[in-house]
């Protein structure tokens, strides 16, 4: 019977030792213009090869706040983007173990483009 109870013993050990290579970590930030505004409703997409996915995504909320989880240890991309704005690409951004990196982006105000087609006809004029 001692026998059995230490083996039991190690098996409830072992379910409470935390599995490092089951490690998740986060990305999380905000994303502000150049005057300091938040901007909500922008896109933001991490990308790595870790990621059986390759990219996942995610909007900033109402406070320009974004959070992507459950990230496997590895080098990511961070790509933020906003219509009207220019795009802001981050790299080299390292993950390992149960960490939370911190990215915030700064968008710059783009160029503005709109396409407008005009046509016509001529009016018929009765002679």
């Amino acid at each position: 019977m001692g026998r059995l109870a230490t083996i039991l013993a190690l098996l409830v050990l072992a379910a409470l030792v935390p599995v490092t290579s089951f490690a998740q970590g986060s990305i999380a930030g905000t994303v502000t213009d150049s005057s300091g505004a938040v901007l909500p409703g922008v896109t933001v997409e991490v990308a790595s090869a870790a990621l059986i996915e390759r990219v996942r995504s995610a909007v900033t909320d109402g406070t320009g706040q974004y959070q992507i989880v459950n990230l496997p240890p590895g080098g990511y991309t961070v790509t933020f983007t906003l219509a009207g704005f220019n795009a802001l690409k981050r790299e080299g951004i390292e993950l390992t173990g149960n960490f939370t990196a911190t990215v915030n982006g700064n968008l710059r105000v783009g160029a503005v483009e709109e396409t407008v087609t005009v046509s016509g006809t001529s009016p018929v004029v009765d002679v």
